[in-house]
């Protein structure tokens, strides 16, 4: 979960994604009609209701302040059930959830950035929700794909440390990209979990008000500084090496447990796109290290393999939306392709030397994949 950028361009295309709907304009009758409308401001975030029907709901988004925002729905405990990011001032947007019965919270976070303004809501009766089976099979095809990913990261991310331990810094940027490939493919269910992606992922920007970059920035992101910009394996670089692989660790054990459905599936692959739009295609996310476009190609993966374990049902429902999306999904990897020698090479163009015109075309295909993406956690739903 990453702040907004002050660059403008940052801001362009959270403009351009925030006018993106998260579903269909109109509740399914059969289910329901579970709509919560969710008024975000600056300094407020009202619900229209605080109780509602447990199944598939949908928040009806409005934000009439003045920053970009984000909403969640939380588990008390501060696990993510479902998030949109990146909403921008006087713009709206709907999100499909699957929400179980028990107590939640929604939270707005004007600025995205700190705990967030929370309205405690319940979503109430115990009536399963209606589920088609290969939506099952998916879930559990892409919970599988998360613990594969976890799994194979470790060992990558551990030559990594090892590198910067060695205080080998050249070995360190070599290993820098390729730890980081399995993390970003499935960054929204390391998101979930509240507080990993602070640990391991925050960039210095994105620290909370109060926090001493000095102490409490861990992470990738902080090493990444250190080996292209300051140049320097030191004491404290060592010990944040050992702690990435600690929290990496942490992550690995949890993927299994995390709490996956398909329209969690289908939202999160949307947020990967909007990763894509604020950090990769600006140059923000790696900025030191320019290897923005490896991060890039990862979102889309991850993005993709959501989208195919779902199409099978969504085909089904909305195959107009299918086909954009396998036509949308082609063109950005078409295009991510004249970026590397080869499509069985995770070598990229560093993106330093990705010039404006070029820049453009890859956000313009991101927005263009970005917007009927947000359509699938409806696609998914039973009718």
């Amino acid at each position: 979960m990453r702040p907004a950028s002050p660059v403008s361009v940052v801001i362009a295309a959270a403009a351009a994604l925030a006018a993106v709907t998260g579903c269909t304009e109109k509740s399914d009758a059969k289910d329901g009609g579970n709509v919560v409308k969710v008024t975000a401001t600056d300094d407020k975030c009202e619900v229209s209701t605080k109780e509602f029907p447990a199944g598939h709901v949908e928040l009806a988004v409005e934000n009439k302040g003045s920053k970009v925002t984000e909403v969640y729905v939380l588990f008390p405990d501060d696990r993510v059930v479902t998030e949109r990011e990146n909403i921008g001032p006087g713009t709206r947007q709907r999100v499909t959830a699957e929400v179980k019965a028990g107590d939640y919270q929604i939270a707005c976070k004007p600025g995205m950035k700190g705990a967030g303004i929370r309205q405690a809501v319940k979503a109430t009766g115990g009536k399963a929700v209606k589920r088609d089976p290969r939506l099952d099979k998916a879930v559990a095809d892409y919970r599988a794909y998360v613990q594969q990913q976890a799994d194979e990261t470790l060992p990558l991310a551990e030559t990594f440390a090892k590198a910067v331990k060695d205080g080998d810094i050249e070995a360190a940027k070599k290993a820098y990209a390729p730890s980081r490939i399995g993390w970003e493919r499935t960054e929204p269910v390391a998101e979930s979990f509240g507080d990993i992606d602070p640990k391991v992922d925050v960039r210095e920007d994105g620290l909370e008000d109060g926090q001493d970059p000095a102490t409490d920035w861990t992470g990738w992101h902080r090493l990444e500084k250190s080996l292209w910009q300051d140049k320097k394996t030191g004491d404290r670089e060592k010990e944040l090496a050992d702690r990435l692989i600690t929290d990496l660790t942490d992550w690995r054990e949890r993927v299994g447990k995390a709490d996956i459905t398909p329209t969690s599936m289908a939202n999160g692959a949307k947020e990967l796109l909007d990763e894509v739009a604020t950090g990769k295609v600006t140059g923000e996310e790696e900025r030191y290290s320019h290897t923005d476009l490896v991060d890039f190609k990862a979102n889309v993966e991850g993005a993709q393999k959501s989208y195919e374990l779902l199409k099978p049902v969504a085909q089904e429902n909305d195959k107009a939306l299918t086909t954009e999306l396998d036509k949308q999904f082609a063109a950005l990897n078409t295009l991510l392709d004249k970026y590397r020698p080869s499509t069985t090479s995770y070598e990229f163009t560093s993106y330093d030397k990705v010039g404006k015109a070029d820049r453009k075309e890859l956000s313009d295909a991101v927005n263009a994949l970005a917007e009927p993406l947000s359509k699938l956690a409806a696609a998914v739903v039973v009718k």
